[in-house]
């Protein structure tokens, strides 16, 4: 006795369609291939493993993150755009904001979003790119500097530049024509620039300077300069050279 069996069915066989003699056998396996799936689906569900294995990918992601952001105690405050000079007057167009790790040192520094609205008046030399120190901040109705231009007798010291410190010696004329001890009348100015000589009457006397001095000793300056004194401009520090 010959017994023929059926061939192997599969849906993806070319045979396998609805006017092949076999589809009845194609129906059972489509059906038979759905219910396998959704019994490992179910199965998938309910196994508890999986639920938990989603839970600790979940947490480690956001412990990760927590971690990072607790590390990154960076801040963001403003530095100059461009050097300053003392008495320039400062707006938020002439800052850039930089996210920098300033620790214990933060309140030094004018963080984003403490900016005066009105801006502010730098008393003091800050150059392109340094952080803007809150020491450096004078307010429009409190300025008490202003800017005169001295012209000092003989040369000036090489540190005798932009933004350096400087006292004013003045020695006032005697009655024999020669000229007192000198003495200090201005203590402390700060250099803005220095002036072109072509500008002044006679270069004789030097080189001329643009200083900001406190309101309260331009007085003693007009004064020493209306009555012909020698003025003379020496540095009130000297930089310290690596």
């Amino acid at each position: 006795m010959w017994i023929t069996l059926a061939p192997h069915v599969s849906s993806n066989e070319p045979w396998c369609n609805d006017q092949h003699p076999t589809r009845g056998v194609c129906a059972v396996s489509r059906r038979s291939g759905r219910t396998q799936s959704q019994a490992r689906a179910r199965a998938l569900a309910r196994d508890p493993r999986l639920a938990i294995g989603i839970v600790l990918v979940v947490a480690s992601i956001l412990g990760v993150v927590s971690l990072v952001a607790s590390a990154d105690d960076s801040i963001e405050v403003y530095a100059a755009a461009a050097p300053l000079t003392p008495g320039d007057r400062v707006e938020s167009s002439d800052l850039v904001v930089r996210s920098v790790k300033l620790n214990e040192s933060s309140e030094f520094y004018i963080a984003r979003g403490e900016l005066p609205v009105e801006g502010f008046i730098a008393t003091r030399p800050i150059g392109e790119g340094e952080l803007i120190p809150t020491s450096s901040l004078g307010s429009h109705e409190g300025l008490s500097l202003t800017a005169v231009v001295v012209s000092p007798q003989g040369g000036l010291a090489e540190a005798v530049s932009p933004g350096a410190s400087v006292d004013v010696w003045a020695s006032a004329e005697t009655e024999d024509g020669g000229y007192g001890a000198p003495r200090v009348i201005i203590s402390g100015a700060t250099v803005v620039r220095l002036v072109d000589d072509d500008s002044l009457v006679s270069s004789a006397r030097g080189s001329a300077l643009e200083l900001l001095v406190p309101r309260s000793r331009v007085a003693r300056v007009l004064e020493a300069m209306a009555n012909g004194d020698v003025l003379s401009v020496i540095p009130a520090n000297l930089p310290a050279k690596g």
